[in-house]
């Protein structure tokens, strides 16, 4: 397991993340977890811990930074809050990395599948995360209201964008990680929706292209 903690202070190093000793240690609790429950609950098809290493745990906080970067944005005062609803989470990638590396982020995860809801309510107490919830529902019933929703590979943009629209808040912000640059899904849009960003990322240790599709509701002023 040395070797993997390496891996990802080394990853987190390269994307400029100052992380304590204490969120080490939750995220390689977490990849615990994740393995010992993975047998019994098949929350994702990757088995080897090094290769979660680099396809989950990595990929997740190689989107850390532009999180960061828009809470701070935010300009809230010091012990204020910022809710976050993650879509489709599954085992809670990207939502577990985000509760950990954001402790001033709600993250609420939410998923369809009761077992992997019942797996981050575990995590959230087994890894003392009050910041983390995993919620069992569909996003349509959510109603919010949360200031930055996101996802990873759960959906189609038009999709995403349009179950989860009940539970934004006025001024929030949609935030997909995606693979490859998706044209298509940016001109399926429809006029209610705005992207207005598209970020690379770099995974460390991953020659893959990824990015987030940063979008917001177009507000009718009429």
């Amino acid at each position: 397991m040395s070797d993997l903690r390496q891996q990802l202070e080394q990853g987190a190093n390269k994307l400029g993340l100052s992380l304590s000793a204490a969120q080490y240690d939750k995220l390689m609790g977490f990849l615990d977890l994740l393995q010992k429950w993975n047998k019994v609950y098949n929350l994702t098809s990757v088995r080897d811990p090094q290769e979660m290493m680099a396809l989950h745990m990595l990929d997740s906080l190689a989107a850390v930074p532009a999180l960061q970067r828009h809470v701070a944005s935010l300009g809230k005062a010091v012990g204020e809050r910022t809710a976050q609803l993650d879509v489709g989470s599954g085992g809670g990638l990207p939502g577990v990395v985000f509760a950990v590396c954001c402790p001033d982020v709600d993250v609420h995860c939410v998923d369809t599948v009761g077992k992997k809801a019942a797996f981050l309510q575990q995590v959230a107490v087994s890894l003392k995360l009050p910041n983390l919830k995993g919620i069992h529902a569909r996003v349509e019933t959510l109603k919010g209201p949360y200031e930055i929703v996101s996802c990873r590979a759960f959906a189609s943009l038009v999709d995403f964008t349009t179950w989860s629209r009940a539970a934004m808040a006025d001024h929030g912000l949609w935030f997909a990680m995606k693979g490859k640059h998706p044209q298509d899904e940016i001109d399926a849009l429809g006029k209610e929706v705005q992207v207005f960003h598209v970020e690379p990322l770099q995974v460390p240790g991953l020659d893959a292209e990824r990015c987030i599709v940063w979008a917001k509701p177009v507000v009718d002023t009429v």
